[in-house]
């Protein structure tokens, strides 16, 4: 597999997929609707939020595809979710603080998990394309 521990952007994207799911939580509840994940836009927001840039096409589908198969995010109709062992993850690390949070969570990965494989999902770039046309849209209103 190449990589045996996690990146710090594999930590950067797991807590933007927190960020947008519970964003995405907050908003189904309030107008009373299911929640359904979070679109790749907003993966993207989140993860320029926490570091004021956007994540290269490979970084996310890396990132994604190593937090998938170690059971931490789901992935269903292009929609990304935390799943309960991602949940117990992110609630069980020392509180550092957003601004700290991807560092925190990297070590915290290293010492919990083992990334997945990187072949189980694939990020096509139109669709990457469409999402930061999408984010770009939203960041300039």
């Amino acid at each position: 597999m190449g990589d045996v521990g996690w990146n710090w952007s594999d930590a950067w994207i797991f807590v933007a997929v927190v960020i947008a799911d519970r964003t995405e939580r907050d908003r189904a509840s309030s107008i009373g609707l299911p929640a359904a994940g979070a679109t790749l836009a907003d993966v993207l927001s989140a993860a320029d939020f926490l570091h004021r840039s956007l994540p290269q096409r490979a970084e996310v589908e890396l990132a994604l595809q190593r937090l998938a198969g170690a059971g931490l995010v789901l992935i269903e109709d292009d929609l990304f979710q935390v799943a309960a062992a991602g949940e117990h993850l992110w609630r069980t690390r020392p509180f550092s603080g957003l601004s700290a949070a991807v560092d925190t969570l990297q070590a915290q990965l290293n010492r919990n998990s083992t990334p997945g494989d990187p072949d189980e999902w694939t990020l096509e770039p139109r669709d990457y394309a469409i999402a930061v046309r999408e984010f770009s849209a939203r960041d300039s209103r």
